[in-house]
């Protein structure tokens, strides 16, 4: 499955990919989206979930990019607050 998501900064994948790991409590992030899944009780596999319904879809991706976000607002918050 091929990456959809286009970053501005392309070198920002590895620490983003870090960060996704970091969020789902995963040594890897492509591994993430598995461990997601399973607490959700959704059932992804490897390869082709063409039969998974769009809401159980969003569950495990929303779940993730959610952390990613309030992940990285709380970061820039600590940064703000170091110059200050």
């Amino acid at each position: 499955m091929g990456r959809r998501n286009k970053i501005l900064v392309p070198k920002a994948r590895q620490q983003l990919d870090e960060l996704k790991a970091r969020v789902s409590n995963t040594n890897n992030a492509a591994d993430a989206k598995f461990e997601t899944a399973e607490e959700h009780g959704v059932p992804l596999q490897n390869g082709y979930n063409g039969e998974i319904k769009a809401k159980e879809a969003g569950k495990v991706g929303g779940n993730i990019g959610g952390k990613m976000v309030r992940e990285l607002v709380k970061m820039a918050e600590q940064q703000l607050n170091e110059k200050k």
